[in-house]
C-alpha cells in the first residue's frame, strides 16, 4: 500500500507557495510603481515576466522530478533559493532602476521586472512538479488521477487566497518591503518541511535569519515612498524659490500638486491656476459650489476655502492616506464648509442626495498619467451634467499630446454629446515647436464661456488661449478618435504615444 498520509505534506506546501508565488506578482506591481507608474502596460509586463518565470521553472521542474531520486531535497533547495531571490528582489529593482533610466518605457518596464521579478518565480514554478510527483509516489496508483485533480486544484486555490491577501492585507498593512519579507520567509519555513535534519534545517535557519537581518535592506537604499498606501506610492519633497516653504506631493511617479505654506491662492502649477482664473470669471461672488474628483495635494480645494468663504466643497478622494498626507505635510485644513468622502468619485457623486448639484465639478483623479476609464465615459458624463446648476462648469485637465491629443480629443468630442459647448483651454507658453506634452484644461458647460483668451489677475502672470475644438478634430480626423463609452474607453492606447515615448514620459506636468 503507498502512503496515503504522504501527499498530505506536499499539498499544503503546493497550496502556500502558489499563494506566495502570486502575492509576489501582486506586490511586484506595487514596487515597480514608483519608477515606471502603473498603467494597463506595467501590468501586462508584470504579470508576462511572472508567468514566464514560472513556466521555465515547471518545465525544469518536471525534469528535474524524473532525474532525481529525492524529489523532496529538490523541493527544499527550491524553497531556499525562492526565498533568498524573493528578499533580494528588491536590491536587484533598485539596481535596475539606476541603469535603465532614459531608455523606451516598454524596455525600461521589461528590464526592471526581469531583474526583481523573474528568478523568484522561476524557483518557485520549480515546485508545483516536484511536490505532483511527490504526491504521485505517495498515492496508490488506482487513485493518481484524484490526487493528481487535487493537486492542481489546491495551486489554483492557493494563487486565489495569495492574490486576495496580497491586495487587500499585505500591501495595505505591510507596505512592500516587509510584505516581500513575509513572502520570502513563507518559502524559507516550508522549506523545513522537506530538509534533512542536518544539515539542511540549519542551513534554511541560517537563511531566515538572513531574511529578517537584512530587512529592510542592507544592500538596498530605502524604499522612495514616504507612505505606502492600498493605492499609492506616495512622497512629499521640498520645492524652493516661492518665497516661503513649499512642498509637492507625488503619487507613484508623478507629481500631482504644489502646495505654498503661507499663500493658498498662489497656485504653481499653470492648469490649477488656469482652471482657477476660468471658474473665477464666472462665478466672481464669495460663494461656490464645488466638487472635486480626487483630492490629490488638495490645492485647489485648500485654495477655494480662501477664496470662497461662503462656499462649500465636497472631495471625493479614493485614498485616505492621500488626505492624511494633505493634511500633515501640505498644509490643508479642512473647514466646516468641506465635506471628504473616501471613495470612488463616480460612485460617491452618483450616491449622493438628488437635490445636490454644484456650480464647478473639477476632474483631477490620475493613474499615472491617464484618467481612470470609468470617469471619462459619455454615462459618467451623464452624471456628471445632472449634478451641476444652470450655468455651472465641468472642468479637468487632461495630460496629452500638444500636437496629436487624440485621447484629449476623443473625451471632448464624448463631451459634445452631453454639453453645449466643450472648450480646450492651454497656458500659451505650453505652446512652443518643441513641447511634446502638456496638461490640457477642458471646459464643459451649458453656456461658453465667452473670451478666447485669459491673463491671470493674480499670482503667476501666466496667460491662457482657447484652442478651437472644431478645428483641432479636422486636423486629427474625427475617425482617428473615440466616443467613450462604459464599452468600450481605450484610454491606454489612446494615450499610447505619451505613455511609451521616453521623451514625453519623463516630462512631468506644470
Amino acid at each position: 500500500m503507498k502512503n496515503q498520509g504522504g501527499v498530505v505534506r506536499p499539498a499544503i506546501a503546493l497550496t502556500l507557495t502558489s499563494a506566495a508565488s502570486m502575492a509576489l506578482e501582486i506586490v511586484a506591481g506595487r514596487a515597480l510603481a514608483p519608477y515606471v507608474g502603473m498603467s494597463l502596460y506595467t501590468w501586462t509586463i508584470i504579470i508576462a515576466v511572472v508567468l514566464a518565470g514560472l513556466s521555465l521553472g515547471h518545465w525544469i521542474g518536471g525534469r528535474w522530478a524524473d532525474r532525481t531520486p529525492r524529489p523532496g531535497r529538490a523541493v527544499a533547495w527550491s524553497l531556499t533559493f525562492a526565498a533568498l531571490t524573493t528578499q533580494g528582489s528588491l536590491a536587484a529593482l533598485r539596481f535596475a532602476a539606476t541603469v535603465a533610466q532614459g531608455v523606451d518605457p516598454i524596455e525600461q518596464m521589461t528590464l526592471l521586472a526581469m531583474a526583481s521579478f523573474f528568478l523568484p518565480s522561476a524557483f518557485a514554478g520549480l515546485l508545483a512538479p516536484l511536490l505532483t510527483v511527490i504526491a504521485l509516489r505517495a498515492t496508490h496508483p488506482d487513485r493518481q488521477g484524484g490526487v493528481l485533480g487535487l493537486m492542481f486544484a489546491l495551486g489554483a486555490v492557493g494563487a486565489i487566497g495569495g492574490t486576495v491577501a496580497a491586495g487587500l492585507v499585505l500591501i495595505s498593512w505591510l507596505g512592500t518591503e516587509l510584505s516581500i519579507m513575509v513572502i520570502g520567509c513563507t518559502y524559507a519555513l516550508l522549506s523545513l518541511l522537506f530538509w534533512p535534519l542536518w544539515p539542511g534545517r540549519a542551513m534554511t535557519s541560517f537563511t531566515i535569519i538572513g531574511i529578517l537581518a537584512t530587512w529592510p535592506g542592507v544592500f538596498a537604499p530605502r524604499s522612495p515612498c514616504l507612505t505606502e498606501s492600498a493605492y499609492f506610492c506616495i512622497r512629499v519633497d521640498p520645492v524652493p524659490g516661492y518665497g516661503g516653504p513649499a512642498r509637492v506631493l507625488a503619487l507613484d511617479h508623478l507629481a500631482h500638486g504644489v502646495n505654498v505654506r503661507d499663500d493658498a491662492e498662489l497656485l504653481v502649477s499653470p492648469y490649477v491656476q488656469g482652471v482657477d482664473e476660468l471658474v473665477a470669471r464666472r462665478f466672481p461672488g464669495p460663494a461656490l459650489d464645488a466638487f472635486f474628483v480626487g483630492g490629490g495635494a488638495y490645492t485647489l480645494p485648500r485654495a477655494w476655502q480662501a477664496r470662497y468663504p461662503e462656499g462649500r466643497s465636497t472631495v471625493a478622494e479614493i485614498d485616505p492616506a492621500v488626505t492624511a498626507t494633505a493634511s500633515t505635510m501640505l498644509w490643508y485644513d479642512v473647514s466646516n464648509q468641506t465635506e471628504i468622502i473616501h471613495g470612488d468619485a463616480r460612485q460617491v457623486l452618483s450616491q449622493g442626495p438628488e437635490a445636490e448639484t454644484f456650480d464647478v465639478i473639477f476632474g483631477d483623479a490620475f493613474h499615472d498619467i491617464s484618467i481612470p476609464q470609468h470617469l471619462v465615459t459619455d454615462e459618467f458624463h451623464a452624471e456628471i451634467k445632472a449634478r451641476l446648476k444652470p450655468g455651472g462648469v465641468y472642468a479637468l485637465n487632461v495630460v496629452d499630446a500638444l500636437r496629436s491629443p487624440r485621447f484629449m480629443l476623443s473625451l471632448a468630442q464624448t463631451l459634445q454629446a452631453r454639453f453645449d459647448h466643450v472648450e480646450l483651454w492651454l497656458d500659451r507658453e505650453s505652446v512652443q515647436p518643441l513641447e511634446a506634452r502638456t496638461t490640457w484644461i477642458v471646459l464643459a458647460s451649458d453656456t461658453p464661456s465667452g473670451i478666447n483668451d485669459h491673463a491671470a489677475t493674480s499670482g503667476f502672470g501666466r496667460d491662457w488661449v482657447q484652442v478651437p475644438l472644431d478645428a483641432m478634430i479636422r486636423t486629427i480626423g474625427a475617425e482617428n478618435l473615440v466616443f467613450l463609452t462604459d464599452d468600450f474607453a481605450p484610454v491606454d492606447r489612446l494615450l499610447a504615444p505619451v505613455l511609451l515615448d521616453a521623451s514625453l514620459a519623463e516630462a512631468k506636468p506644470g
